[in-house]
């Protein structure tokens, strides 16, 4: 057996992958979670903008230097994968000079997530939507990401009529700059990135508001939930704070459905899901519990969900906390298993 399995990887096609931010938060977590992976890939190019270009990067046990991110960077290299992470000004212009070039984007910034003719994708929940790319995927916000992994078994199983969000979202979630402002915050310097300090202090606004009220990250999770569950009359409304932690994205969803459900039955429902790990241990009167925090993710790969009890104010709905790593389940590693499917897709 292991002569042919050898014999099989022998023959499994290799890939060429590009890396668009390859210095950044994210672009490094891309690296971390390719070399994890162990992905069947022949070269690996990295690209970032003029001022990161020359700079050298230990990756996969050698030593790459940074090319300057241009429209032309894409041609000769037979690129079949370029994973952007750049911001959304950058793939609207660099993106679509992949794909002339033939590579399949798959971007996390919002560029592409709500055109219809891209597929936003979570692979745990709708790999399917893969398949309809038309050169670029995209990938969803990390607060998105997260709650999708948790509510898509509720979903298929019992139907939701309805979805609450309030978020806890740590800084890391805006970058550097927002990493920064948190540091510096606790020395008591001024913020730069966020509108008020953050250390010491929850902000109920993330990104700027339009003219109901809502922000964009809220209205970011209300439309992408939409089109990942396929349901453009689900009702959904959010809440999204940001809130002076480093790492993990912590999320209270309350979740009403159309069907009666048991509550044991909803738990192996979600216990049972791929990359979901369910954290669930109370008992009456004892004061400390066993549940998702976002000290306790850092670093991993899956959703964990916890205190989940029925909503006794509605006839069938359930509260939930979900927490996730924002800069890996939430970016990185997500994107990097979107790569990982569309691959194991090309040998079918």
């Amino acid at each position: 057996m292991g002569i042919i399995r050898q014999e099989q990887e022998n023959i499994m096609r290799k890939y060429n992958v590009a890396v668009v931010g390859a210095t950044g938060m994210v672009g490094r977590k891309f690296l971390q979670g390719l070399e994890e992976r162990k992905l069947p890939v022949e070269n690996y190019y990295l690209f970032a903008s003029a001022r990161s270009a020359g700079k050298k990067v230990d990756f996969m046990g050698k030593e790459y230097t940074i090319e300057e991110l241009t429209e032309t960077c894409f041609d000769g290299k037979d690129i079949d994968i370029a994973l952007f992470s750049a911001g959304g000004g950058t793939s609207e212009k660099f993106a679509p000079c992949a794909v002339k070039a033939g590579a399949l984007v798959i971007d996390n910034s919002s560029a592409w997530r709500m055109k219809q003719a891209v597929p936003l994708v979570v692979p745990e929940v709708n790999p399917e939507d893969i398949a309809w790319n038309n050169g670029i995927i995209a990938n969803p916000n990390c607060s998105t990401i997260q709650a999708m992994v948790a509510l898509k078994p509720l979903d298929d199983k019992y139907k939701i009529k309805r979805v609450v969000y309030s978020t806890y979202q740590a800084v890391s979630g805006a970058g550097m700059g927002g990493y920064s402002d948190l540091e510096n915050g606790i020395n008591g310097d001024a913020p730069k990135k966020f509108p008020y300090p953050i250390f010491g202090n929850c902000l109920p606004q993330i990104d700027v508001f339009d003219e109901d009220g809502y922000t964009k990250e809220e209205l970011k999770m209300v439309n992408e939930t939409r089109k990942i569950l396929h349901n453009d009359n689900m009702r959904i409304t959010a809440t999204t704070v940001r809130v002076p932690v480093f790492h993990g994205h912590s999320e209270s969803i309350n979740v009403e459905f159309e069907k009666d459900f048991d509550l044991d039955d909803l738990k192996k429902t979600l216990a049972d899901f791929p990359g979901l790990i369910v954290m669930d241990e109370v008992k009456t009167g004892e004061g400390k519990g066993v549940y998702p925090m976002a000290t306790e993710i850092a670093g991993k790969d899956e959703v964990y969900v916890g205190r989940i009890r029925r909503d006794r104010s509605v006839d069938s709905g359930v509260n939930l906390w979900v927490v996730a790593d924002n800069i890996r389940k939430g970016a990185a590693t997500n994107a990097v298993q979107i790569a990982q499917k569309w691959m194991e897709m090309q040998e079918q």
